[in-house]
């Protein structure tokens, strides 16, 4: 007899997609199993796909809520393209996502759920899985619908009630089809739902059905098995990129001496930022939930005025309501970071997609010469990092710094090694001193242009403050034509110096070739995954990532001149190539754009930068 133990495959990579209507709980499936990942020890990134409508209706197909997982033995840098294992628990989430599968997928089903109703609302003809629709793949038919409601029914819980754990049951066949302990998740349903026994106690005995249930399955002739990752020693744990972000902000706040204060409206897909930090006020955080866009940033100029590291977090609507007072933290000259979880638009457009769209407004929707430091995560743990650089150059240089993420970095998660606040570059806040002789309010320092953070109250530092012009050195108000010009000029040079204290652009692959691909943000782990594969191949193609993009690296020109062709690909219309297009106009740019609310797959690119070589 053949035992569990001789059927288990040795794989090197999978992708997983959960799928089924939006109250069907695909999202905390997802993030469950991507917790069991990283117990696993595997490398890891995550791609949770919300419905855009608040309430579409229930069996829709434009109801569905995915959760996709690739997880490895390698290092993981995307989401996965198409799936090798896709749950659906109703027609409508089969439907939406056959097209995002591999042609021998192994698909799990509710059958309970495929009702000639079910199949009418989501748009069938026929039952897919009684003609040749899903020719070529394996097709789990679970009833898991009744199985969850028999697992239960010693709970004396109602219909309803029984049934809201049934996303447990089709983990548990998740789980026993990768090896995965399913009891190290009892201690999640034990703290979610410490108030609420029976919930635990059902959730436990279905997700324990479900991996039983499994374990009974003939068609399962194999289960899987993924190694470890090669990590560095260190304590591990799955972020995502709007816990990352609010991480790198406390860290900076720890590091400089600066209490956080964080105004911000909630807005999709950037609340996660202003509930993370709500719940830290033991590390001198203060948070205000604000009644609209345009009252949470004039009360962090404020914080920033009392002398908080001051944060406000939005997407790309909020924004533009903020483009004004943005302006008058620039005139005054005070250290703000504005975090822009970006969106697909415009208008309310794609609230719960990502897109790659508010480029163009971080770097000019301001009236008048405002220029701010613009920067772009580049993925949800580098979100941390780029956070607290972000902190680190808005206080020493004294303007305000746009970071951009967006919605596939604030709700994907990773695996991120904690790293020590002391180990993290120093934060020097160039903080005025009481009764100095010598202080003057926009006398600058030589080298950075930055003026002194005067704090209100210590003495000796009164002076005025406010969007009119200011007199260089005394602050007085000014209309002189030839001072606008030079403070312009100096606001201006204060950001270009920027480029002194950032590093330079780095090459991933060889720092010469045929080609160079050209990204910018949350596009890297699928563009050097690409990138990886057909340097593999033999091909003469490299990298360049931005995360600094206002001001640009020093060496752009450089490395741009080593490369016999250059194609810019974003999740936009071309708002990166063209900004290089002014800033460089010596060189020639391809370019590549999506604008769908997905990211690249790997395979679009390859085709693509494959076409550009043989050209």
């Amino acid at each position: 007899m053949t035992t569990k133990k001789d059927k288990v495959v040795e794989l090197e990579e999978a992708v997983v997609r959960f799928a089924g209507d939006s109250g069907d709980g695909m999202q905390l499936t997802g993030n469950l199993f991507s917790d069991s990942t990283a117990f696993a020890g595997n490398d890891f990134a995550t791609f949770p796909d919300f419905p855009s409508e608040i309430r579409a209706p229930q069996g829709t197909v434009s109801g569905v809520s995915g959760f996709q997982i690739h997880f490895g033995h390698k290092n993981i840098h995307t989401t996965g393209d198409l799936a090798d294992v896709l749950v659906a628990m109703n027609p409508a989430s089969l439907k939406a996502n056959l097209k995002w599968i591999k042609k021998d997928a192994i698909i799990i089903v509710d059958i309970d759920a495929f009702t000639e109703k079910n199949l009418t609302k989501a748009g069938w003809e026929s039952n897919p899985l009684e003609d040749n629709t899903l020719t070529g793949h394996l097709v789990i038919q679970a009833p898991l619908s009744n199985m969850t409601r028999e697992s239960v029914k010693d709970l004396d819980l109602d219909n309803k009630s029984a049934l809201k754990s049934k996303n447990m049951f089709a983990l548990g066949i998740i789980f026993y089809l990768f090896n995965r302990d399913y009891k190290k998740t009892f201690s999640f349903f034990e703290t979610k739902f410490k108030k609420n026994p029976i919930v635990v106690e059902a959730n436990k005995k279905v997700l324990e059905a479900g991996y039983n249930y499994a374990e009974t399955l003939e068609a399962f002739t194999n289960t899987y098995r993924i190694e470890k990752a090669s990590l560095t020693k260190g304590r591990y744990r799955n972020v995502t990129g709007n816990l990352a972000t609010a991480w790198g902000l406390l860290a900076a706040s720890e590091r400089s001496g600066r209490h956080i204060y964080l105004g911000s409206y909630p807005i999709t897909p950037a609340t996660d930022i202003l509930q993370e930090l709500a719940k830290h006020k033991q590390f001198n955080c203060v948070t205000q939930q604000a009644e609209d866009e345009i009252a949470g940033v004039v009360s962090t100029i404020g914080g920033s005025f009392a002398g908080a590291l001051a944060i406000t977090s939005t997407s790309g609507p909020g924004l533009s309501l903020k483009s004004e007072a943005i302006g008058l933290a620039v005139m005054t000259e005070l250290p703000m970071v504005i975090v822009d979880v970006q969106r697909g638009g415009p208008s309310t457009g794609l609230p719960t997609k990502s897109e790659q769209s508010d480029l163009m407004q971080a770097l000019y929707g301001r009236n008048g010469e405002a220029p701010a430091i613009v920067m772009a995560a580049t993925s949800a743990t580098d979100a941390f990092y780029t956070a607290y650089e972000a902190a680190k150059l808005a206080m020493e240089h004294m303007t305000p710094v746009i970071l951009l993420t967006d919605g596939s970095i604030g709700n994907g998660s990773e695996v991120f090694k904690i790293p020590h606040v002391a180990d993290l570059p120093s934060i020097n806040p160039p903080l005025a001193k009481a009764n100095d002789p010598d202080y003057k309010p926009y006398k600058r320092d030589a080298d950075k242009l930055s003026r002194l953070w005067a704090i209100p109250g210590t003495p000796g530092l009164r002076h005025r403050l406010g969007g009119l012009e200011k007199e260089d050195i005394t602050g007085n108000v000014s209309q002189d034509p030839l001072n606008h010009q030079k403070m312009t000029d100096l606001r201006q040079e204060k950001v270009m110096r920027v480029a002194n204290y950032i590093p330079e652009l780095k090459v991933e692959g060889d720092e010469e070739g045929d080609v160079l691909v050209v990204g910018w943000g949350s596009t890297h782990g699928v563009l050097i995954t690409a990138v990886e594969e057909m340097r593999a191949e033999g091909k003469s193609i490299s990298l360049a990532q931005f995360k600094h993009i206002m001001p640009l690296p020093k060496n752009v020109h450089e490395v741009f001149s080593k490369f016999k062709k250059i194609i810019v690909c974003e999740i936009n219309m071309g708002q990166f190539v063209n900004y290089l297009r002014m800033t460089h106009p010596e060189f020639k740019y391809e370019q590549y754009n999506k604008v769908q609310g997905l990211p690249f797959m790997v395979s679009e690119l390859k085709t693509k930068f494959d076409t550009l070589l043989n050209a």
